[in-house]
């Protein structure tokens, strides 16, 4: 177990399965104590009990994340485990697929409420913490679709394109205060959520230079580059892990 991470702290939403959970394992593998959100208790009891099992500090917290109250609340909680919060990983969201015309507004208020509201109230309660103590990183979770037009993802594509917004705004507000706020963009990935895809994933990530779908610890290993201090000179950047899709 490194030690890279030691003594810092990490919040990591929707880290009981797919890239959560491979960032959660990953941060902690460095030393940092890590908490968790999710709704699957279960799921989330045995996140942490792998990670306590190879030595790390986990907590999971149960939550819905939807709306200002929900991601106040986690932060609260968060906090209470802690101290404090050093790296944020806004990673939950759903990624819906389907015509525009079929989109009903609670659909839309639902995208929406999770992969845009949640991040920004997180951001809004823990990042003036981090500024005032002059150190901090926030990882969004983007996606390729956000970077170019594709049929059926108007939805998906657009919230993630609203979070790529806010990541270099935050940049700008909290980054002469000491406090990173980069993304990641992923492409076609084997996760839990993802397997319903089936053959339309391979399909999907056929058109790109890796040939391939790409997998969790993929993405958590750029997640985790994000959060350390290797990326110290890193601010308000799109980390793209697609395979090279949006760069053809």
């Amino acid at each position: 177990m490194s030690s890279e991470l030691s003594g810092t702290t990490a919040l990591v939403t929707g880290g009981t399965s797919g890239i959560g959970r491979a960032a959660a394992v990953a941060l902690a593998g460095l030393g940092a104590h890590v908490v968790i959100s999710g709704r699957d208790a279960g799921r989330g009891a045995t996140v942490v009990e792998t990670i306590r099992a190879a030595g790390g500090k986990a907590d999971f917290v149960a939550t819905e994340l939807r709306d200002e109250a929900s991601a106040r609340s986690l932060a609260a909680r968060a906090r209470e485990l802690l101290g404090h919060v050093d790296v944020l990983v806004n990673n939950a969201g759903i990624f819906p697929f389907g015509p525009t015309e079929n989109t009903s507004e609670s659909d839309f208020d639902a995208v929406f409420g999770l992969n845009v509201k949640a991040p920004f109230f997180l951001v809004a309660e823990l990042a003036p913490d981090m500024a005032e103590r002059g150190a901090g990183a926030i990882i969004n979770v983007s996606t390729m679709v956000a970077e170019y037009g594709a049929a059926g993802m108007a939805l998906y594509g657009a919230s993630k394109a609203a979070l790529v917004l806010l990541t270099k705004a935050w940049a700008a507000e909290y980054g002469p205060r000491g406090v990173r706020v980069n993304a990641v963009s992923p492409g076609p990935t084997r996760t839990e959520g993802t397997a319903e895809m089936g053959d339309s994933l391979d399909q999907l990530a056929a058109q790109a230079p890796a040939g391939r779908p790409g997998n969790a610890d993929e993405i958590a290993a750029a997640i985790v580059f994000l959060a350390s201090d290797r990326a110290s000179f890193v601010h308000g950047a799109l980390l793209p892990v697609d395979g090279g899709r949006i760069a053809v």
